[in-house]
C-alpha cells in the first residue's frame, strides 16, 4: 500500500470496558426473554398447507428483529430496570442498525454508552440459513469509525426454530415462530479467520465466515481500518482504493 496521509480513528482507553458491558448486558436480555418463555412469535394464516416452513427463513428476518426490538423496549419501560437500558431505537431503512440501545454504566461515574445493533435471524433446523450473512457496507462502517472511533456496532444473531399446527374448527393454521438461542458480538473484535470481505454490493460487505462459531480478538479501530483496506486493496487494486479513500475524506 502507498503511503497516505490517514485520518487515524484513536478509540477511547475505556472502549473495551463499554464494548464489554453493551454486549453482556444485550446478552443478558435475550437470555431472560428466552428463558422466561417470552420468546414465541405467532403466526396464524388461512393457507391451505400453512407456513411454508422450507423457506421460512426467507421472511423470519422482520419477525425475529421485530421480536427482539420489542423484548428491548420492555425492559427500558421500567425505568429501575436491572440492565441500565434506558433507550431503544429503531433504526431507519437505509441505517447501518436495526437497534440502537443506550445504556447508563454506573461505576466510579455514570456513563452513557450507545449500542447500535444489527439483528441476524438463523434457523435451526436449516443448517445453512444465515450461516455466511452480509453485515455491513466496507465504505460504511469504515467512515462511521473514522467520524466517530467509540461507535460500537453489536451483531445480535438468534436461531430460531418454527412449527405450526392446524385449528380443526377455523381451518386456520397457527404457526410458532420461537427463538432459542442468541450470540452477541462486537463487530470490530471479530477474529481475522471470521470476517470475509465480499467485493460482490458496491463497496464491498463485511461478511461473517459462520455466525454460529466464531472467535473474538481484542483490536484497535484502526486496526479494523487497516484489515479491510488491505482486503479492498487485494481485490479492487490500489486505484480504486485511493479514489474511494479521498471521496470518503478517510485522507487529510
Amino acid at each position: 500500500m502507498k503511503h497516505y496521509d490517514f485520518k487515524i480513528p484513536v478509540e477511547d482507553k475505556n472502549y473495551p470496558l463499554w464494548s464489554e458491558y453493551a454486549v453482556s448486558q444485550i446478552s443478558a436480555i435475550m437470555k431472560e426473554a428466552i428463558d422466561s418463555g417470552r420468546n414465541q412469535i405467532l403466526i396464524s394464516t388461512n393457507l391451505k398447507r400453512g407456513l411454508p416452513l422450507e423457506n421460512i427463513n426467507k421472511i423470519a428476518g422482520p419477525f425475529i428483529e421485530a421480536w427482539a426490538l420489542e423484548a428491548f423496549e420492555n425492559i427500558s419501560s421500567d425505568p429501575a430496570n436491572k440492565y441500565r437500558l434506558i433507550h431503544v431505537e429503531a433504526g431507519t431503512r437505509l441505517a447501518l442498525y436495526d437497534i440502537v440501545l443506550q445504556f447508563k454504566r454506573v461505576n466510579e461515574k455514570e456513563t452513557y454508552i450507545s449500542s447500535n445493533v444489527d439483528v441476524k435471524a438463523t434457523a435451526e433446523d436449516i443448517p445453512t440459513s444465515g450461516k455466511s450473512p452480509n453485515v455491513v457496507s466496507y465504505a460504511r462502517i469504515r467512515t462511521a469509525y473514522v467520524e466517530d472511533p467509540d461507535y460500537i456496532f453489536i451483531i445480535l444473531s438468534l436461531k430460531h426454530k418454527v412449527y405450526s399446527e392446524k385449528d380443526a374448527d377455523t381451518g386456520m393454521t397457527h404457526g410458532v415462530m420461537e427463538v432459542r438461542s442468541h450470540s452477541v458480538y462486537d463487530l470490530k473484535y471479530l477474529s481475522d479467520k471470521d470476517l470475509n470481505y465480499n467485493p460482490a454490493l458496491g463497496t464491498g460487505q463485511l461478511q461473517v465466515r459462520d455466525i454460529h462459531y466464531v472467535a473474538t480478538v481484542r483490536r484497535t479501530v484502526w486496526e479494523f481500518c487497516q484489515l479491510f483496506d488491505k482486503r479492498y486493496i487485494a481485490s479492487k487494486g490500489e486505484e480504486a482504493f485511493e479514489k474511494l479513500a479521498r471521496k470518503k475524506e478517510w485522507i487529510k
